[in-house]
């Protein structure tokens, strides 16, 4: 009976501070840069992955959607 009350305030408690948790542009392009020179990338395979990366269209856990984070299946051919 208390777990519920318990998790509504921890919630209540964390959720307001979410956004202080954001990366900035800044940070993003330093992170992107650096994963692009640990693959050793070069010219359009460079300029791909930092566009990819800046958008997280890179994420391999896929992309959250409208239905809550779950990822659609792939279409059936």
């Amino acid at each position: 009976m208390f777990r519920p009350i318990f998790i509504a305030a921890v919630l209540t408690a964390v959720l307001p501070s979410a956004p202080s948790f954001a990366v900035t542009a800044k940070e993003k392009t330093a992170t992107c840069k650096f994963g692009a020179d640990d693959q050793k990338l070069v010219g359009a395979a460079r300029t791909k992955f930092m566009k990819n990366c800046m958008a997280n269209k890179n994420d391999p856990r896929g992309h959250a959607g409208a239905a809550g984070g779950a990822v659609p299946p792939p279409p059936k051919d």
